[in-house]
């Protein structure tokens, strides 16, 4: 599995014209998934995700101290099949991301082991294959 991991003041995902998710402050995850994962690398990209130390502890004034969950912020998390893309000449190849077919269910897992690991509430998703529009403010 790839994340890519975005602390943002605020984030959503548009499918259609139609807000689908939307967070405040917290992180907006980039998920692709590797057509060789297993439960054992969801579970260590959630863990790292939800226990990186990405923002500042202003009672210490140190600026890489708490991870999402002690400051209690949200989790956006975008399936992004193209991590896995590799170029072939000019053409970007996909032929290592997991099929969309077996690929939906896992990413699902995925969403559902950072709402167990965390809460559920803070834990918000895109639209798995969706073209999907995504907006974000970087946090300061």
């Amino acid at each position: 599995m790839r994340a890519v991991v975005q602390r943002v003041a605020s984030a959503s995902v548009e499918v259609d014209g139609r807000t689908v998710s939307e967070i405040g402050p917290g992180l907006l995850v980039l998920v692709g998934v590797h057509d060789s994962d297993t439960d054992s690398d969801a579970e260590y990209i959630c863990r790292k995700v939800l226990n990186m130390r990405l923002f500042p502890n202003e009672s210490t004034s140190k600026a890489w101290d708490l991870n999402v969950m002690q400051k209690n912020y949200e989790v956006l998390l975008v399936s992004q099949f193209t991590l896995y893309g590799i170029l072939k000449g000019n053409k970007p190849d996909f032929h290592v991301a997991m099929p969309p077919q077996t690929a939906k269910p896992f990413y699902a897992s995925v969403v559902e082991r950072f709402g167990k690991s965390y809460k559920p509430d803070a834990i918000k998703d895109g639209v798995f294959g969706a073209k999907m529009k995504i907006d974000s403010k970087p946090s300061k």
